[in-house]
């Protein structure tokens, strides 16, 4: 998802006429760099959805990755994703009409307090299988975070945004693809696995290292990686996150392999969720955080630069949902250590309904 400059084009309205003669869209839920996100009625089958409408500024392009992202989703379906209902062209501007989550994202979760280990471990499970079933069907969806991450009132998950994700068994040339910008890092800087970072190959472990951040913030309350975007790139090259004291043994293992700086050595989502669906993984606990494994040594600190060095001298450009605001609605007040861009905050917050995820 790359950031852009806001156009000066005319958004649609709950008074203008309903898109495609069908979806009569009544909230505004959050805009993003290439489109935006509508509460609406399906006026034929009288339900509530939400609809992606994408800006026309750059035709050949937005046809392209509307395209891209539903025929993405169209291949999928599971209770840990959002579903795609239908997909058209209105007047020049493509649309996505997708799920309706009402309830909250796991960000705005978070920072009402921390998750127990059996909660972390619940939620965990269905978003491994969840990736588990998008790595069957050969994508890698390259933007595993806690915005985007729905929680719906019973506090199931759904993954949601796929406006970034990629066929791993395609190549990047073909015409159904939006092709990344040269020298451009895909992705949100404090979730991404250190081959990211690096502008490498990022297959299938690097959404399994991201959702181990993701349930690792989960249990502490904070991002493990903060600053500024290139900060925390550099952070998942210098050191291995940090466990907190007295966690569960068997979770600590798996969290522990999940963040491994090594591709190789990340279990596969569906094991990930095999071991997290086991009640003995939020059981007994560990005596003390887990260290880092075996050929897993931090770096020392005079490694930063050479780190930094190496990341500028790539001419990496970060793009994703950084340093913009939240496509959950108003933006929430600051709370220390959140890097993703966005900001979260510190009060319960009433139900809502929400779309499916940040924008692309």
């Amino acid at each position: 998802m790359q950031v852009r400059a806001r156009h000066a084009h005319p958004h649609p309205t709950p008074t203008e006429r309903p898109v495609a003669g069908r979806y009569r869209l009544e909230r505004l839920l959050g805009r993003g760099g290439a489109a935006d996100v509508y509460e609406a009625l399906d006026l034929r089958l009288r339900r509530p959805v939400a609809v992606k409408v994408f800006r026309p500024s750059e035709s050949r392009r937005t046809d392209v990755q509307c395209g891209q992202e539903a025929r993405l989703l169209a291949r999928m379906h599971h209770p840990g994703l959002v579903t795609l209902y239908d997909t058209g062209d209105d007047g020049g501007r493509p649309f996505l009409v997708l799920q309706l989550v009402r309830g909250t994202t796991l960000r705005r979760r978070i920072a009402r307090s921390a998750l127990t280990p059996a909660e972390t471990c619940r939620t965990g499970a269905v978003l491994a299988s969840a990736l588990a079933h998008v790595h069957a069907r050969g994508v890698v969806h390259r933007d595993v975070k806690p915005s985007n991450i729905l929680l719906d009132r019973a506090d199931a998950p759904h993954l949601s945004d796929f406006g970034i994700s990629r066929r791993f068994d395609t190549p990047a040339d073909a015409a159904d693809v939006v092709p990344d910008s040269a020298g451009t890092l895909v992705g949100t800087a404090s979730y991404m696995a250190p081959e990211q970072a690096l502008g490498r190959y990022a297959g299938p472990s690097a959404d399994v290292y991201s959702l181990g951040l993701v349930l690792l913030e989960a249990l502490k309350g904070e991002a493990e990686y903060g600053g500024t975007p290139l900060e925390a790139a550099v952070a998942h090259l210098n050191r291995s996150p940090v466990l907190p004291a007295g966690l569960p043994a068997e979770l600590a293992r798996l969290l522990t392999a999940m963040t491994d700086r090594s591709p190789g050595v990340r279990p596969d989502a569906a094991s990930c969720a095999r071991v997290l669906a086991d009640p003995r993984t939020a059981g007994r606990t560990a005596g003390r955080a887990a260290a880092p494994g075996p050929g897993r040594p931090r770096r020392r600190a005079g490694a930063a630069g050479a780190v930094t060095a190496t990341v500028v001298t790539l001419g990496l450009t970060l793009t994703g949902s950084l340093g913009r605001p939240a496509a959950d609605g108003a933006t929430p007040p600051p709370r220390p250590g959140n890097a993703d861009g966005s900001r979260t905050a510190s009060a319960p917050l009433a139900p809502a309904p929400y779309f499916p995820g940040p924008l692309s």
